[in-house]
């Protein structure tokens, strides 16, 4: 139990996101002028013999996809676990498409119908609280489609959103400054890595050069599995093993 949620009320999940544009070139000459005020800061990380404008583009491809008024979601994977202590089991679904709004359609449909009880239920997350979950909303409003009740958190004290429990959040132990990344996480207490084909930094080549949006499936499905575990090393439970995980299309 977390709380009063039984973990067998928690979702699972993670997304993924690319940039909403091929390049930076592809982009409205509006939204071209938006994210170079945007990436005023970031451009300076680049060599000082790259001219502006190779700046600007390169800050587009390499740091786009992280923004949501930029980025779009091609994504989202959820986890179930069945089972109990000892015999735990993982569910996987995505939701993956080209099309950003049928895809946040059918995520929204899935939290409307069955997760919509922040009282006993839950959402967990590496990051979910600073990234996932805020990246969904503001992708939901892009699209004009309603919140669903539970991610419905705008405005909310922290003590109205304790559903959404952050892996990242429960590691910290109150230190308000330090990040560690799921991966570096899962090396240290033993658990897969899901790190074994590409990273976050090779998505967006995957999807706009090598469209091949079932591999960044497959590597999101990864995440939430490293992302259960934790959660599961994270509260003294023993790890799901990949014979007792079940892919549902």
């Amino acid at each position: 139990m977390v709380g009063n949620i039984d973990y067998k009320r928690i979702l699972f999940l993670d997304i993924e996101t690319v940039s909403s544009s091929r390049s930076f070139e592809d982009m409205d000459e509006d939204k071209r002028k938006l994210w170079e005020k945007k990436s005023r800061f970031m451009v300076k990380q680049y060599d000082d013999d790259m001219s502006e404008e190779e700046k600007v583009k390169s800050s587009y491809t390499d740091k786009a996809a992280i923004f949501a008024e930029f980025g779009k979601i091609v994504c989202i994977t959820v986890g179930i676990v069945t089972g109990q202590t000892g015999e735990w089991g993982l569910r996987i679904k995505s939701y993956a498409d080209d099309d950003e709004k049928q895809l946040l359609m059918e995520f929204s449909e899935l939290l409307s119908q069955y997760y919509n009880n922040p009282q006993t239920q839950g959402l967990c997350g590496h990051n979910i609280k600073e990234f996932d979950v805020p990246y969904i909303c503001r992708r939901m409003i892009v699209h004009g489609l309603n919140l669903p009740h539970i991610i419905n958190i705008a405005g909310k004290k922290p003590w109205e959103t304790k559903h959404l429990i952050d892996t990242l959040e429960l590691w910290k132990f109150g230190d308000i400054k330090h990040y560690t990344s799921l991966e570096l996480l899962a090396g240290l207490l033993g658990i897969p890595t899901p790190k074994d084909d590409i990273d976050g930094s090779m998505v967006g080549k995957v999807y706009w050069e090598d469209n091949d949006l079932d591999r960044i499936v497959t590597y999101c499905e990864k995440d939430v599995v490293t992302v259960t575990n934790l959660f599961f090393r994270l509260n003294n439970e023993p790890l799901i093993h990949d014979d007792d995980i079940k892919f549902i299309k």
